[in-house]
Formats: C-alpha cells, structure tokens, sequence
C-alpha cells in the first residue's frame, strides 16, 4: 500500500505544471548528474536517509522503495555513463542490498537523474 501511495505522490509532483504554460527544466548536466547520483548512492550507503539528503546543500530529493522499504545498501556499481533524455540523465546500477533478514539481494535498476530546477534522483518504476 505504501508503494502505491509514494507513486501516486511521484506522480502527481511529476505531473505538476504540465500545460504549455509550465517552465520546462533545463537540459540535463550530464557531469552533475552522475555526481548526484553518486553522492545519493554514497549516503544510502553509509546508512542515511532521502530526508537527510533534502535537508543538505544542495537538497538532494530522492525516491527508491527498496531504500525506503528499509533495505540496507552495502555496494553498488554505475553501469556506464547514463544516457541523456531532456532533461534527465537515465542511468543502470548494480545494486547489493541486504533486507531486514539480513538475505542479500543483488538487482540492476536504472535512476533518473535530474539538474533543474532541483537535484532529483528517482528510481525508473517497471511496469
């Protein structure tokens, strides 16, 4: 339940402004991006958390439900350079996590990275 309500949430932040009058964020800065993305891995890793990383400077806002589940990050690996897409930089990472069993889990996700008009990283939901 708490998945649908954080995508319901994504979703409609998402979708905020969507009219032709809406500001479009600028083109990604592919070198910022990966940075953010890193820095975001780096804090789940050392065991923060999403808040954590909104109240630093600059505010990061970050999403991923194993993150929020409770999962805890002990590696991870970007896979390449990510591909540029507007305003967003798309990005695979191997990702080991342990769950609250302590059962160690090993999954490649890609992130959705963006620079404007904030620091976002958001993890690309498969349907």
């Amino acid at each position: 339940m708490r998945h649908i309500l954080l995508t319901i949430l994504f979703l409609a932040f998402a979708l905020t402004g969507c009219g032709d009058r809406a500001k479009r964020a600028a083109k990604v800065e592919p070198d910022k991006a990966r940075t953010t993305l890193i820095q975001t891995l780096d804090a789940w890793k050392a065991g923060k958390t999403p808040d954590d990383l909104k109240s630093q400077s600059p505010s990061i806002v970050a999403q991923d439900f194993d993150w929020l589940g409770g999962m805890k990050l002990s590696s991870y690996e970007v896979l390449g350079s990510g591909e540029e897409r507007d305003a967003n930089l798309e990005c695979p990472v191997k990702l080991s996590l342990v769950d609250k069993d302590g059962k160690s889990v090993k999954k490649t996700v890609t992130y959705i990275v963006g620079t404007d008009p904030v620091l976002t990283v958001f993890r690309k939901m498969n349907f």
